[in-house]
């Protein structure tokens, strides 16, 4: 398991679209290491105690007018002790904008500042969203992982057994390709796990005897995606006649990724079987039991109830 430490801050600029207001301040080295931000209304008005400076600065229009009510010297004072505790850097949100005294001090200081025209509360959301999966526990697997009907589906199973061309199938069926063959999985909560690709071999797919294919150049932008959710896990496995598969369903199997417990079915390949098809009904099916239906408890509730009238019948006769 791979735990990320941190997040180089060049990549929360270009994941938000933030203006550099300190270009003169270099970026290289600069990296978050906590998935939370803070707003430093205290910290401007001069309490400190308590304070984490290893979390993303965000000054608001509420901080941003507090500020105007302080005398020059005292704004510069709080901007200095702000500064000096080595924070990471200062995102100004809702169309706020640094002062000279905020731009001078901060290169000073070293402290890259930022601007954005979000509004605050939806701006710091999606910054801690986007880290919580960033800095999320990781691993990477080797598998499939495409989304079918808004489902993520990882398929796995042993190399050459078909994985890439089911996948292939599934985009030509209008579903869309996360990655193939490495899957990177993060537990970005204790029911969720997200899966992503690696930078280097987003969007291509390796199908042998014919080689690697970008499926986004291929297919469109329409055919891929970046990330989605892990729901459902399909196992594909050679197909061995001494061995008993389940025929029905009743009882669900799951598998464990960082604690998490994923469904997962088990799926024996033979010549003829359509594998797309097969994962379409699979991703249905589990979709259905998710809104509370399961087809099998129903066929099962049939037999039974057809059982029960039988004996009753021949019990009245």
């Amino acid at each position: 398991m791979n735990t990320q430490s941190s997040v180089p801050i060049e990549k929360l600029v270009n994941k938000m679209g933030l203006v550099n207001r300190t270009e003169s301040v270099r970026l290289e080295n600069k990296k978050l290491t906590t998935n939370e931000v803070n707003r430093p209304a205290l910290q401007l008005t001069g309490y400190f105690d308590y304070f984490d400076a290893d979390r993303l600065q965000i000054i608001g229009y509420v901080e941003y007018t507090y500020l105007d009510t302080l005398t020059r010297e005292r704004k510069r004072m709080m901007y200095e002790r702000l500064l000096a505790a080595k924070i990471p850097a200062i995102v100004y949100t809702t169309q706020t904008v640094p002062d000279e005294d905020m731009l001078e001090l901060a290169v000073k200081y070293d402290v890259p500042v930022f601007t954005t025209d979000r509004e605050t509360s939806a701006f710091a959301a999606e910054v801690i969203r986007w880290l919580n999966v960033e800095l999320a526990p990781c691993i990477t697997i080797h598998g499939v992982l495409v989304d079918v009907y808004g489902e993520g589906v990882l398929i796995m199973g042993e190399s050459g057994i078909g994985k890439s061309e089911a996948a292939l199938e599934l985009v030509r069926r209008g579903h869309r390709l996360i990655t193939d063959d490495v899957v990177e999985i993060r537990k970005v909560s204790d029911h969720t796990l997200v899966g992503t690709a690696p930078d280097i071999t987003r969007h291509f797919i390796e199908l042998r005897g014919i080689g690697i294919i970008n499926v986004k150049t291929l297919f469109g932008v329409e055919a891929v995606m970046d990330t989605t959710n892990i729901d459902l896990v399909i196992k594909l496995e050679e197909w061995d006649k001494d061995k008993e598969y389940d025929r029905l369903g009743l009882e669900e199997e799951y598998t464990e990724f960082l604690g998490n417990r994923v469904t997962c079915h088990s799926l024996p390949i033979r010549p003829g079987r359509n594998l797309a098809v097969i994962v379409e009904s699979a991703a249905v099916n589990h979709r259905q039991k998710k809104m509370g239906y399961n087809a099998a408890k129903e066929l099962y509730n049939r037999v039974q109830q057809g059982i029960m009238d039988k004996m009753a019948q021949n019990s009245s006769e």
